[in-house]
């Protein structure tokens, strides 16, 4: 109890300018990948997921190839597929940064884990709602906008939202490639000879405030989408 006092007592000397500086730069990366690798991947997730329900003839070798990208990337571990797109693009001599290597890795499973959540919601539609806007004209992309998303959204939301806060985690593991993200900054902190239980308890704490409004976000939208269809009920 003794030494937890006295490590708590030393917050204002470890937590110095230059120590704090550290930790913002790399919270702000860590919130950079997890913000645009989570828009890229629900952008993706949608397309593909629209694109695995389509039964337009010319659209089935992408559909199996969309159906291939699925599958893989959800069975392979995030750190294998940054080994892959990191060492990919340097035997193909793309002078990609870090954090960019980071960024498309991240993509491509948030666009693998998002596709198969929507899809499902997608899919959980009753065919009678669409077979009806066919019946008043509705075109595909139409009857998609006005009639399928707007039902399909407070099922996705939830799952989707839960897996983007896991998805915020999965960053630590860009500094395999020399990403200085919150854990990273974390180990540099510690190997200065700063506290572990101090440093590593302010690495938790930015996690949470990165993670925690995104879940109230979730929570928001998931009763806005909710709110009409009660009253219509």
């Amino acid at each position: 109890m003794s030494t937890l006092l006295f490590e708590l007592q030393r917050i204002p000397t470890v937590f110095g300018y230059y120590n704090l500086l550290l930790l913002g730069h790399a919270a702000v990366i860590t919130l950079l990948l997890s913000v645009l690798g989570g828009i890229i991947g629900g952008a993706g997730g949608l397309a593909t997921a629209i694109l695995r329900r389509s039964r337009i003839a010319w659209l089935k070798p992408l559909r199996m190839a969309a159906f291939l990208f699925v599958h893989l990337f959800r069975r392979i571990p995030f750190l294998i597929t940054l080994y892959i797109v990191f060492f990919g693009t340097q035997a193909l001599n793309w002078n990609l940064s870090p954090i960019t290597v980071a960024l498309i890795s991240i993509s491509l499973i948030g666009t693998a884990y998002l596709s198969e959540i929507m899809r499902a919601g997608l899919a959980a539609v009753q065919v009678n709602q669409t077979e009806a806007a066919q019946v008043m004209n509705f075109g595909a992309l139409r009857t998609l906008r006005l009639v399928v998303l707007p039902q399909a959204w407070p099922i996705i939301l939830p799952p989707a939202f839960g897996y983007l806060v896991l998805f915020i985690k999965d960053t630590a593991l860009a500094s395999q490639i020399g990403v200085l993200e919150l854990t990273d900054a974390g180990k540099i902190l510690n190997d200065k000879g700063l506290p572990a239980f101090l440093v590593y308890a302010a690495v938790l704490l930015i996690y949470f405030l990165i993670s925690y409004p995104l879940t109230l976000l979730g929570s928001w939208l998931e009763k806005r989408l909710a709110a009409p269809r009660t009253q219509s009920a």
